[in-house]
């Protein structure tokens, strides 16, 4: 206790604590010292941020974005288009930032940043509209429907505003803290925000940053909406706060015209000689062309001629209010994503504050601008988001980039999707390494358990025992559930159809995170057993959404295709027709939808694997249905083709056993280890290599059915094929064929 405190003062704290009554706020500078001018408080404040380090599942690789006729297995030597760039590999990565950020900020993968020459520069634009709409209107055919956010969105959603201004502060100021100790030494950040939250964030910042690293309020303004308020002055700009990590010069200059006018030697000599004004902006006396001289001959080696530029005069320099055009919605660029945010805007942060080859983030990407500008400026990236839908959107942004980028002749990089589902999912079976060998077996029993009841819970099924497979029964089918960790194979299949085949089961419900490529679908319809198989979503961790009974299974998606082969000799060409897909959602209660609708309205719903439009009769109040999915074509967004699957294994870095157990034991400080902590690990997986794609975009709403052809060698192969619904979740089918 501080020796400032009067007796009547330390008397008042006993008094407080032994009626276990909160102090008064004053009490807190008396005890504490502190040599914060100024603190931002919060309901649950605490320095402590995660330093889970999860390491990434690498589900997919794009190398290259064809889609011609023909994969060449070598280009000809007159081929101009461009090539993909050695070296690093973008990632774009799917889940919870905030375990992302710990991940990339405390794992393995920090090196390779750091070989990198670092994280120069982050932009985010997290969510601060508290009454925000993350719905999506999706269009099939002429019509479109509104596609809800997923529940893991909206728990998001709910922990970040849950507790109005405590929760957003709290969300983001954890974010932001491991943002900073990722970024490098000489990096910038640009936080986007308006007028809710921009007092906040800035609190934020200069408590975490420092305020000597503020540099720039920018202010972006826009033209805004027609309807315009009666009561205050129209909202027609947003806040983008930038800050560096240390006082750096890592800056470039933006100017409003970036046309330029290059000044050569001889006209330098002639201002020389009868001094006249010769451009827009100028220098005015000798010794700025000294400078510019002494410039040219450092760099050239040489004194300059006639016709060497000694400099290049640009427009007037940007200050730090902007008007930059939000997205047209007849622009090339509009992919009708609620925050998609104008790549003008993008592209002056990215110019400012990062030159090409560097690296820049975006935690909260959204439709992928940032990582988009990044691409055609030369920077690598890194991008993640918590919504599925978005990892797709962005997935299908940045092949049209690289496409783009490849018929102009530019130089592109290849991009992994990667996440950390699986791992973040063995968290719930952690057990405690301190334990003896028997105590820790009992604990881990204890837990499987638990995650079981978790699932039924969730799955709204009762708990049975006696069976091998079984553990739950729901109505008149029994539930089976896979493992936490490991996909759902065909030989727990077998096992279920062996017990269902013994004891007369005719109906069953399987359970499971992730399913074995080329599982056999029919294995159940052979014996007369109605075999369902359902996908568990992420959001069954989430205790509310349970208890709410928010948690939507749906069922794994359907895909046929067919190999097509054709050539002679000992190399032949193959290329995948995709024949049929066949998904089972439901989005909305049809009945409280009908009930609801008012006459001469209609609304879309998803029910039973098909969309319809319901119609009210605007004289006689009569309901029509018309589906809209009248095809199975058009459930499909995107599908690609990896035609030698098992090429690549799926190696990740995990923390060694004695680091583990360092960690534990408080020995090892997370935040310090070393790359030797780390080794490699086959996870028994192998990476999905997109070798052809085919997707629907805004402007273009056909899709292939039949892959270009490959040449490949004789020989036994497998193929992989990857279909992506309209809601963003994928399905993958393996094939083997003999060539």
């Amino acid at each position: 206790m501080s020796s400032k405190l009067t007796e009547n003062e330390k008397r008042d704290i006993l008094m407080y604590l032994e009626k276990n009554k909160p102090l008064p706020e004053k009490y807190r500078f008396l005890l504490f010292d502190s040599a914060k001018e100024v603190e931002l408080l919060w309901n649950g404040k605490t320095d402590e941020v995660e330093t889970a380090v999860l390491p990434f599942q690498t589900i997919e690789q794009i190398d290259e974005p064809r889609s011609e006729e023909k994969i060449e297995r070598q280009r000809t030597l007159l081929d101009m288009s461009g090539r993909q760039k050695a070296g690093w590999t973008n990632k774009l990565i799917w889940g919870d930032n905030k375990l992302i950020l710990s991940s990339l900020k405390n794992g393995p993968l920090r090196k390779q940043i750091e070989a990198e020459g670092g994280l120069k520069l982050i932009y985010i634009d997290p969510p601060f509209d508290v009454g925000a709409d993350f719905s999506m209107n999706i269009e099939i055919g002429e019509d479109s429907f509104t596609k809800k956010p997923s529940v893991i969105e909206e728990i998001a959603y709910r922990d970040t505003w849950g507790k109005g201004a405590d929760s957003f502060i709290a969300m983001i100021y954890e974010r932001l803290k491991l943002m900073h100790g990722l970024l490098a030494d000489d990096g910038s950040i640009y936080v986007h925000c308006d007028h809710r939250v921009n007092s906040y964030i800035r609190l934020v910042m200069d408590e975490i940053f420092g305020k000597n690293s503020y540099r720039n309020e920018i202010v972006w303004s826009y033209q805004g909406s027609w309807v315009e308020p009666r009561t205050y002055f129209p909202r027609r700009h947003n806040l983008i706060l930038f800050y560096k990590k240390n006082n750096n010069d890592y800056f470039n200059r933006q100017h409003e015209d970036n046309s330029e006018e290059q000044v050569n030697f001889k006209r330098w000599e002639k201002y020389l000689v009868d001094n006249k004004i010769f451009g827009k902006f100028y220098p005015k006396d000798d010794i700025r062309f000294k400078t510019y001289l002494d410039k040219f001959i450092k760099e050239n080696q040489r004194e300059p001629k006639d016709d060497d530029i000694i400099f290049e005069i640009r427009g007037a320099v940007i200050g730090s209010s902007w008007y930059i055009k939000k997205v047209d919605p007849k622009s090339p660029e509009n992919i009708d994503y609620p925050t998609q945010k104008s790549e003008a805007l993008l592209q002056r942060i990215i110019e400012a504050s990062s030159n090409e080859g560097d690296l820049v983030a975006d935690f909260f990407c959204g439709s992928g601008t940032t990582l988009a500008v990044a691409e055609k400026l030369g920077r690598k990236w890194i991008g993640s988001d918590l919504g599925k839908f978005s990892i797709h959107t962005t997935r299908k942004r940045m092949i049209g980039v690289q496409r783009e980028m490849k018929k102009a002749g530019k130089d592109f990089r290849a991009f992994e999707i990667l996440n950390i589902g699986k791992y973040e999912r063995e968290k719930f079976l952690t057990v405690n390494e301190n334990l003896r060998e028997e105590e820790k077996r009992l604990q881990k029993e204890n837990k499987e358990k638990e995650f079981v009841r978790l699932i039924l819970s969730a799955y709204k099924a009762e708990a049975v025992d006696s069976f091998n497979c079984f553990v739950g029964k729901k109505r008149d089918r029994l539930v089976a559930v896979g493992s936490i960790d490991t996909p759902v194979t065909n030989d727990f299949l077998e096992k279920i159809v062996a017990e269902c085949a013994e004891k007369k089961i005719t109906k069953v419900d399987v359970l499971g995170f992730d399913w074995e490529m080329g599982l056999d679908l029919e294995i159940g319809k052979r014996l007369g057993i109605d075999v369902q198989l359902k996908v568990i979503p992420r959001e069954v961790f989430d205790k509310k959404a349970v208890e709410k009974g928010q948690v939507k299974f749906y069922d794994v998606a359907y895909i046929e295709v067919k190999p097509i082969i054709q050539g002679r000799g000992n190399v032949k060409e193959v290329a995948i027709e995709l024949t049929d897909f066949s998904v089972f959602y439901n989005q909305d209660n049809t009945g409280e939808v009908e009930e609801k609708l008012q006459a001469g309205a209609s609304k879309i719903v998803i029910k039973e694997g098909k969309v319809i439009k319901i119609s009210k009769d605007k004289q006689s109040d009569l309901i029509e249905e018309e589906i809209l999915t009248k095809k199975w074509t058009d459930w499909i967004d995107y599908w690609s083709v990896d035609f030698d699957f098992e090429n690549k294994k799926e190696i990740v870095r995990v923390a060694k056993e004695k680091t583990v157990q360092q960690k534990l034991d408080g020995s090892t400080d997370p935040q310090q280890m070393q790359i030797d902590d780390f080794e490699e690990k086959w996870t028994g997986n192998f990476i999905f290599e997109n070798e052809w794609q085919s997707f629907r975009t805004k402007k273009d709403r056909t899709i292939e059915l039949t892959s270009a052809f490959k040449e490949m060698p004789k020989g036994r192969k497998k193929i992989a094929v990857k279909v992506i619904d309209i809601f963003g979740n994928d399905t993958t089918k393996l094939i083997e064929i003999n060539i």
